[in-house]
């Protein structure tokens, strides 16, 4: 049992405190799965007791929500910068290799199996569900985003981003599914399917985005 001494406990503000919170779990969730963050666990994690994470998570459900809002943003926000510009990336066809590059690497499976767990529990948990619809349509927006650009500048040729982004996410999916049992194969034999897809969408030769 983890040993606590109340005298030497910091004071944070409510604000730095709840995101600790929130974070804390993300990091839980998106190693371990959303089924392991319960208040006691984050508790533990933070040396706290239950009660405090309680006092701002009254129901649990809404910390996994949050966990993972948090966990698929920071991740959104690497793969497909708000700015790609100011991170470094030289057009939406740089942006896009770069993307691709990594969610089809090993580096994208804690986030594909975040996405699946997430799902799945969607069923059973409403607040976690508005949660995933939110995210869904937050990274297809971001995608949609990138394709107008590049259609705009003269590098892609597309008529219809939104569906475009949407069937390269669901192409995203596809391949994400066999995570949990299959991740080798699934790497072997899948890894380019998204790219493709999106290099058809786009107008763009086979290989214009490896």
């Amino acid at each position: 049992m983890t040993s606590r001494d109340p005298g030497k406990r910091v004071r944070k503000a409510p604000a730095e405190r709840r995101n600790e919170i929130v974070a804390t779990a993300a990091r839980i969730g998106l190693t371990e799965g959303l089924e392991c963050i319960t208040l006691r666990r984050v508790a533990d994690e933070l040396g706290v007791r239950p009660g405090l994470v309680g006092h701002y998570f009254p129901a649990a459900d809404q910390l996994v929500a949050e966990a993972f809002t948090s966990a698929t943003m920071a991740e959104l926000d690497s793969l497909l910068p708000e700015d790609p510009a100011a991170a470094g990336h030289d057009g939406p066809g740089h942006t896009f290799r770069v993307f691709f590059g990594l969610t089809s690497s090993a580096e994208f499976d804690n986030v594909s199996r975040l996405w699946l767990n997430a799902r799945h529990l969607s069923r059973y948990r409403s607040v976690l569900r508005d949660h995933v619809v939110a995210q869904e349509l937050l990274w297809c927006r971001r995608i949609e985003r990138l394709i107008s650009a590049g259609t705009e500048s003269g590098a892609f040729s597309c008529p219809d981003p939104r569906a475009a982004a949407t069937r390269v996410l669901v192409a995203i999916d596809g391949a994400s599914a066999y995570i949990n049992t299959s991740a080798g194969h699934r790497r072997d034999t899948t890894a380019d399917m998204a790219r493709g897809v999106a290099e058809a969408e786009l107008g763009l030769p086979g290989g214009a985005l490896a």
